[in-house]
């Protein structure tokens, strides 16, 4: 009986709840004064809260409108407010606490649908494509456009924050995360989130820790030494948590070390909530739950998806744990002021949802896109593309319908859509296979506009022929008729199942191969989710590495194949030659996801470029690769030593065109009992002019020249001299400097 009552006693008809929220009078209720601090209005309201009403916002509800056979049914009292969320948590309308109203939103709003038929989404790029223009800024105005569509729809918990480090680029979520640096990936999703914050909604973090891969993530085990972990997944995590100070934390499926992540006291007790004093919450991801006792105690604050778990955990089970003494009363109150005062602290209270006409920020997705897309090969000058070329023979890739776009919980239903049929063809969008409706998990979405369109706008005086690739030859008779070929080929990556390689699925090797031989000016432009091995790579003179580029890609695409932009973007992940490069060459027990298996990461902190120095491979694209269409020169390196070491370098637009640079700045620490590899320390991303010279500052992130001491419980720099570089990317040295550093120690 115990939801029920709190149910009656606590439920908000949401579409009365900003109003009144917002009318709420201060007189008797000091909490809902804003001069007060979080902290202090939480503990105020809840010294108000009966036993029910604090259990009440421990628990959420699934909403979206996918059925599965096996999720218990919401209370009837809760239904109509649950469609078109993620998950739902009520309020307590007698003391002006609103609902938690959730939408995943990892590349735009996945929860759409809920107020009004056709209502759609901005579908932004892909987190990859976001991490690879190596601009905060970028990720930052990103964030601030998903907190916006968020509020025009209500929801005030985006489920966003997506950033495990690409240990296995096969991962069917590779394409949600920021790639394999922590550093990168810390600050890129930090903005993110304080982008999105800054609308008054609540972002998380996910998924927390080392959930690398879907094969068998409910139940693999990722066995990692504490240090490595501190020095790799965990620092992302540390570095994108003080960046963005997201409100909540999604624990992950995986066990870390033998224990579910959901309930593990090391990384939710004594790193996050200990050693980084995390004020938020912890919710859990759905169907993450496995105890009630081991959980709450573990860490666990809040149940997301009550019905979504095989049991129900955190309702009767975990009143009768506080009852008998196994969760004490300390406990139960500190879960529930961690959500309240991030509530306060967010804004929701003092700035409730007033829903409105949702707004597009088309712009903001095309200006992204522009930057994160990666030119990996312009062999001749092939590119930019003159804009007098007659004839353009564009093939495969479903490129006369929209580009692709990642599948499963971050799947988003773009602007242009206007059929929620299984398959629908003509002006939006194009959705191959089957699925569920209004969440089209299993389904491949392409989002418009295509880029056939695209260039036929920019090129009006231009032909340009499509055909869809399926006949080889036929294709290849069109390329050889055209002035230039470009070959658009796709890698579909999903939530739920990991790719089986790196390659292209189907025949799009050998297509691309005939192309290439029918036509010596062949450019491909790859839509993936990750690295893919590029068989054709001698024979094709450009590449384009556009991901799943959004709603803006195809217009930002055409830009930059005719010169109107010039690329900046840098790889955020290596692209190896072939899997036996890998540390893992053989995706982990592919074939066992319904038992326990262990994932070793003996690769420790050495993720990504690091693992192919320390072993001298030279992979196809080394991490933070990219070309331009102008050149760039390095010179008269200066570095500061001190508390924050910095560095001073000269940068100059050699070529004829304004571009932009990544100048990145790496360190090797001094030699020591085990081989080390140069790590990102710190970037900038500069503009230039034709000829300009610009003298930038690069200030170091501490941790990255440190090794985390585990017996001590904090980072220590080494004495010795360490070697700085700047790079063009992890293979490209410019420019080199030594600086001497004193030993000194770094609390977590």
């Amino acid at each position: 009986m115990l939801g029920v009552l709190a149910l009656a006693a606590g439920l908000l008809v949401f579409a009365g709840t900003a109003t009144a929220v917002a009318q709420a009078p201060t007189e008797g209720r000091p909490w809902m004064n804003p001069g007060l601090s979080a902290d202090t209005r939480a503990d105020l309201v809840q010294a108000e809260m009966t036993r029910a009403e604090e259990l009440l916002l421990l628990k959420g509800y699934y909403g979206a409108n996918v059925k599965m056979n096996w999720i218990k049914p919401a209370p009837a009292e809760l239904r109509p407010l649950l469609p078109g969320t993620a998950g739902f948590v009520p309020g307590i309308a007698r003391l002006g606490i609103p609902p938690l109203r959730e939408t995943d939103a990892g590349v735009g709003i996945a929860n759409t649908n809920w107020m009004r038929p056709g209502d759609l989404a901005t579908a932004f790029p892909s987190g990859l494509s976001n991490a690879a223009t190596w601009n905060p800024e970028i990720a930052f105005a990103t964030g601030a456009a998903i907190g916006t569509e968020a509020r025009d729809r209500g929801f005030n918990v985006v489920l966003d924050g997506a950033m495990n480090l690409a240990r296995e680029p096969r991962g069917g979520r590779t394409f949600e995360y920021a790639g394999e640096d922590p550093l990168l990936a810390g600050l890129v999703v930090g903005e993110e989130i304080r982008g999105i914050q800054s609308e008054h909604v609540i972002s998380t973090i996910k998924h927390f820790a080392l959930n690398d891969q879907e094969t068998g993530r409910g139940v693999l085990n990722a066995n990692i030494d504490e240090a490595a972990a501190r020095e790799s997944d965990l620092l992302a995590f540390e570095i994108a948590i003080e960046h963005g100070t997201p409100g909540a934390v999604m624990c992950a499926y995986n066990r870390v070390n033998s224990v579910y992540a959901c309930e593990n006291d090391f990384l939710l007790n004594r790193v996050l909530k200990g050693d980084w004093a995390y004020a938020g919450w912890v919710l859990s991801d759905w169907g993450g739950v496995h105890s009630t006792v081991a959980a709450a105690n573990g860490g666990l604050d809040q149940e997301s998806a009550s019905g979504f778990d095989r049991q129900e955990f955190f309702d009767a089970p975990l009143q009768q744990a506080i009852t008998d003494g196994s969760i004490a009363p300390a406990r139960l109150h500190d879960m529930v002021h961690r959500i309240l005062r991030t509530m306060f602290a967010g804004g929701l209270i003092d700035h409730p949802m007033v829903p409105r006409n949702p707004s597009a920020h088309v712009e903001a997705a095309e200006h992204s896109a522009e930057e994160g897309i990666v030119l990996l090969k312009n062999e001749g000058a092939l590119l930019p593309l003159s804009k007098t070329v007659r004839w353009i023979a564009v093939i495969g890739g479903h490129a006369n319908l929209g580009m692709l776009s990642g599948g499963g919980s971050s799947q988003v239903l773009p602007l242009g859509h206007v059929s929620d049929n299984e398959v629908y063809v003509g002006g939006g969008v194009i959705v191959l296979g089957n699925g569920a409706k209004i969440m089209p998990l299993g389904r491949e979405i392409f989002d418009p506009p295509s880029p056939l369109a695209a260039l036929r706008r920019a090129l009006p005086g231009a032909q340009i022929d499509y055909a869809d690739g399926s006949d080889i030859d036929a294709a290849s008779q069109l390329a050889a008729q055209a002035d230039v070929a470009i070959v658009f080929a796709q890698q579909w990556m999903t939530e739920g199942e990991d790719a089986p390689d790196l390659s292209l699925p189907g025949n799009q090797n050998a297509l691309i191969a005939g192309i290439a031989a029918a036509n010596p000016h062949t450019i491909v432009v790859l839509e993936t989710g990750g690295p893919v091995t590029m068989p054709w790579l001698p024979h094709v003179p450009a590449v384009l590495e556009a991901w799943y580029a959004g709603n803006g890609g195809a217009t930002a695409l055409t830009r930059i194949l005719l010169g109107d932009v010039n690329p900046s973007g840098r790889l955020p992940i290596t692209f190896p030659q072939s899997e036996s490069q890998l540390p893992r060459p053989q995706l982990s027990d592919k074939n066992s996801a319904h038992r326990f298996f262990d994932v070793d990461y003996t690769e420790g902190a050495d993720v990504g470029y690091r693992w192919f120095e320390l072993r001298n491979q030279q992979p196809l694209f080394p991490f933070g690769f990219g070309l331009s269409y102008t050149s760039f020169a390095f010179g008269n390196l200066q570095v500061m030593g001190g508390d924050i070491l910095t560095a001073q370098i000269d940068i100059t637009n050699t070529g004829t065109r304004e571009g932009s640079e990544a100048v990145q700045l790496y360190a090797t620490p001094p030699a020591s009992d085990r081989p080390v590899a140069a790590r990102l320390v710190g970037w900038t991303k500069v503009r230039l002019r034709a000829g300009e010279t610009q003298r930038v500052t690069i200030a170091t992130e501490p941790r990255l020249l440190a090794h985390f001491d585990r017996n001590a419980n904090l980072w220590r720099i080494s004495e010795g001299d360490y070697t700085i570089t700047a790079r063009a990317s992890a293979a490209d040295v410019r420019a080199s400097a030594t600086v001497a550093l004193a030993e000194r120690a770094i609390k977590p």
